[in-house]
């Protein structure tokens, strides 16, 4: 039976890492892989959450299953953060997922469930693992233009054109902050006119938010969020701990179900996935995050070392925006400053890229994004020069 299954493509980011491994100059840098990196290359483990593992392995009594959601505790204090009071608590169903890709998965057949015929209304571009699942899943996905490569902001204009075309039923999946792959985010009144779109044509959001902190604070990067479970009659949220707290390998995320008058339903169907897909969530990763919010010292320390994490993360932005500007004489690259949280497009061709790989040791996606946690003081200034070198 084996024989029957085919080779599956490669992963271009895992690709690409074992292309860097392999490099052998010292001077090279790695921008693909999507994780936060202090200025030695370190991801570390935050102090809150070290404070919170050490008076976790001492008070925690049992191993034994949390519920099916995942431990309530742990959904309050998720449903704050990412809600604040835009809507009442029992107006949101929600269930603890094996980080903010099992939440995605489980959006995406939460949907199928509700309407089989649903069709997706997806960003070009997004992150590619939203494709990747729902065509293993196969559900119906339409593009929407997102992104203006010529001035590396969100072609709002092209957005609205082509979410002309939502039909009652749809789903339109948007980035809540930060966005991945691009940078560039949606501004306040564009979001209250994405919603206006919405609700005319009968379609539901559903908002990956993956970055909140990382990009203009924890309340600033939810606001868009906020608005849109607070102004639609039903809002799906799959929120992500990986980042934020840095727990990547504990796999911490969650799905929530905004509605009037269904959240019991919405809730019982959340339980039900996780059954089938796998029985209860991992708790480990929850329990820190519940006990750092729930505690006022561990919040704060928590909240103080993200907030040294988003303004490294904008003062490399501003340092590359800098050099650029001093070798290029222009400001076309100034859209790099204005971009917020881990990633930027910088409009590079596949063969500049290419270039970039060869003659400098700088690696980044083909499509030209860049993990801006990747660079630091020595290495801003090789990529600038690389970026000129290959003609970008």
């Amino acid at each position: 039976m084996l024989s029957n299954l085919s080779q599956q493509p490669e992963d271009k980011i895992l690709a690409l890492m074992a292309q860097y491994r392999a490099d052998p100059r010292d001077t090279k840098v790695d921008l693909g892989v999507g994780v936060y990196k202090d200025a030695s290359g370190h991801t570390p483990i935050m102090r809150a959450v070290k404070a919170a593992e050490k008076r976790l392995w001492e008070e925690e009594q049992t191993k034994s299953y949390v519920a099916l959601a995942g431990d309530p505790g742990f959904s309050d204090a998720m449903v704050s953060l990412v809600l604040g009071d835009a809507v009442a608590r029992d107006a949101v169903a929600a269930a603890a997922t094996p980080g903010g890709t099992g939440a995605v998965r489980q959006a995406f057949e939460l949907i199928r469930m509700a309407n089989p015929k649903a069709r997706i209304f997806v960003p070009n571009p997004t992150w590619p693992n939203h494709l990747s699942i729902l065509k293993y899943l196969g559900m119906e996905t339409v593009t929407y233009r997102y992104f203006d490569s010529a001035t590396g902001a969100v072609d709002f204009a092209g957005m609205q054109e082509d979410l002309a075309g939502l039909t009652a039923g749809d789903v339109v999946l948007l980035h809540g902050c930060c966005h991945n792959p691009t940078g560039a985010n949606l501004t306040l009144p564009e979001w209250q006119a994405v919603i206006a779109v919405l609700n005319d044509k009968g379609a539901m959001p559903m908002i990956d938010i993956a970055y909140q902190g990382f990009g203009d604070g924890l309340d600033a990067d939810a606001a868009a969020t906020r608005l849109v479970a607070k102004s639609c009659p039903e809002t799906l949220i799959a929120a992500s701990c990986s980042k934020n707290f840095g727990i990547y390998r504990e796999r911490t995320g969650i799905l929530m179900a905004v509605s009037q008058g269904q959240t019991a339903v919405a809730q019982d169907n959340l339980n039900f996935l996780n059954r089938q897909n796998f029985s209860f969530p991992p708790d480990h990763g929850a329990r820190l995050v519940t006990m750092i919010l729930n505690d006022d010292a561990l919040r704060a320390d928590w909240q103080a070392e993200l907030e040294e994490v988003r303004n490294g993360m904008l003062g490399l932005r501003e340092s590359l925006a800098d050099e650029l500007r001093k070798l290029s004489g222009s400001d076309r690259f100034g859209f790099v400053a204005q971009h917020r949280g881990m990633f930027s497009r910088l409009g590079a061709t596949p063969e500049q890229v290419a270039h970039m790989r060869e003659h400098h040791g700088i690696y980044m996606v083909g499509d030209s994004r860049i993990n801006i946690a990747g660079l630091n003081v020595k290495s801003v200034p090789i990529l600038a020069k690389a970026m000129i070198d290959a003609g970008v």
